[in-house]
Formats: structure tokens, C-alpha cells, sequence
């Protein structure tokens, strides 16, 4: 059998931090909201699928949940006038009967270094009939033109068509999985296909990190974006110098 642990799970509290960030209390609560962040995840991710959802974050302050929706493309989600998020919203109301929801979305800064969002671009690739090794390998070479260290990506199930199920993987760069100053992040993800499901999995290495310092969330923020007036003024000059 084999021995391996999750990469995520490995890390979290040391490099990682937690998708579900609140206080239980009371065993029975514990395990409630357990239960509960399991089914919003599930269902969040099912109706949001087509808009790339990498991890849907979960913190719990008093009667508050709130909703962190880590997404690759959030016009998608907030939708005309922020109607969609509004819908979402109350759809995660009835699932979960509590009136005090606030759901937020967030854009991932860079899609090729998303461990969840290469995995599931890859199933839907195996779902369109593209080869699984051209899909693989395309994924890779933007994930490293991307500026990560290394790539490691398998898939299992019957490819091709085959009569037997098998593995195939393909690696480059490299994948510390044992040193926990790395930054390591998972995906998985599932291509139905007509021969039946294959499983996606993607293992991507960022670099090693110093004592101390967290993971990259790989999150858009108003810093990352750039400066287009900068870029602008020496037009001006020379606009005025003429």
C-alpha cells in the first residue's frame, strides 16, 4: 500500500493556512460545522464550476459565515450588477438556514501556478478528446513559463480507451514533497469522459520558503495590479516637449 500524505494537509499551520478558520467550542458543534463547510464547499463548487473556483475559504465570527470564494474568473460569479452573488447567497441561506451569509470573491493573481485550476484544466481538456499526454504536457510548459520550480502531474483511469485502467505521470523541474519549507500546493479533479472518470492530479513546487514566512496565496490584490499611469507620463513629456 502505499504511504503518502496530502501536501496540503502536511503544511497547514506551519506554511498553510486553514480553508476553515473558526472556533468550535462544544464537540456538537464541532462537529456541525464540520459537516456544514463540507456541504457549502460541495455545493458552492458545483454551481460555480465553469468559473474556475481554486478554494473556497470558511470563517465563522458569532452568527456569521463568511464565505471566501477564491475564483479565476469572478465576473462570472458576481454577475450584472453583483445579481449573481446575490442569488449565490441566498441559495447558500436556504442550504445551510442561517440568514447571516456574506459571501465574498476573490480573483486568482496567476491561473497557470493554481494547482486546483491546472488539474481541472486538464479533465476538461480529456473531456473535449485532446491526447492526455499533449494536455499534460502543454500544462506543463505554462505552468513553468509561469515561474514555478516544478510540475508534477498524473492522470489514472482508462486513456485513451483502454480495455485496462492505468497511470500514467509526467514530472519537470522538481517536487520536494518531504521538506515542509516547501511550498508545495495540490489539485485534484475528475474528467467524465464516455470510457468513465480519470483523475487529474497536479503537484506544483513555488521554492522553498525562509523561517517563518507563509505560502503565497496566489491572491489579486490592488497592489499587484499594474500602474498604468506610470507607464503614461513619459508620453506627456514628450508630448509637451514637442
Amino acid at each position: 500500500m502505499g504511504q503518502k500524505t496530502h501536501p496540503t494537509g502536511f503544511r497547514i499551520g506551519i506554511i498553510e493556512p486553514w480553508v476553515s478558520q473558526w472556533f468550535g467550542g462544544k464537540k456538537k458543534r464541532y462537529a456541525d460545522f464540520i459537516a456544514e463547510d463540507a456541504k457549502i464547499r460541495k455545493f458552492v463548487k458545483k454551481k460555480l464550476y465553469t468559473a474556475g473556483v481554486s478554494r473556497i475559504v470558511i470563517a465563522r465570527k458569532a452568527q456569521n459565515v463568511n464565505i471566501t470564494v477564491v475564483s479565476a474568473k469572478p465576473g462570472v460569479i458576481v454577475g450584472r450588477g453583483g445579481q449573481g452573488i446575490d442569488e449565490l447567497r441566498q441559495s447558500v441561506i436556504k442550504l445551510i438556514n442561517n440568514p447571516n451569509v456574506v459571501i465574498d470573491v476573490v480573483e486568482v493573481q496567476r491561473i497557470d501556478v493554481d494547482a486546483q485550476l491546472v488539474a481541472e484544466n486538464i479533465a476538461l481538456q480529456l473531456e473535449k478528446r485532446i491526447a492526455f499526454r499533449r494536455a499534460m504536457k502543454q500544462a506543463m510548459q505554462r505552468t513553468m513559463r509561469s515561474g514555478a520550480q516544478g510540475i508534477k502531474v498524473m492522470v489514472s483511469g482508462r486513456l485513451g480507451g483502454a480495455e485496462i485502467a492505468r497511470s500514467e505521470w509526467a514530472k519537470e523541474g522538481r517536487i520536494p514533497l518531504q521538506t515542509l519549507r516547501a511550498d508545495v500546493h495540490y489539485g485534484f479533479a475528475e474528467a467524465d469522459t464516455i470510457m468513465g472518470k480519470i483523475g487529474v492530479k497536479v503537484w506544483i513546487f513555488k521554492g522553498e520558503l525562509t523561517p517563518g514566512e507563509k505560502a503565497d496565496q496566489n491572491i489579486k490584490t490592488k497592489n499587484s495590479k499594474p500602474n498604468t499611469k506610470e507607464g503614461a507620463r513619459p508620453r506627456r513629456r514628450r508630448d509637451e516637449e514637442v
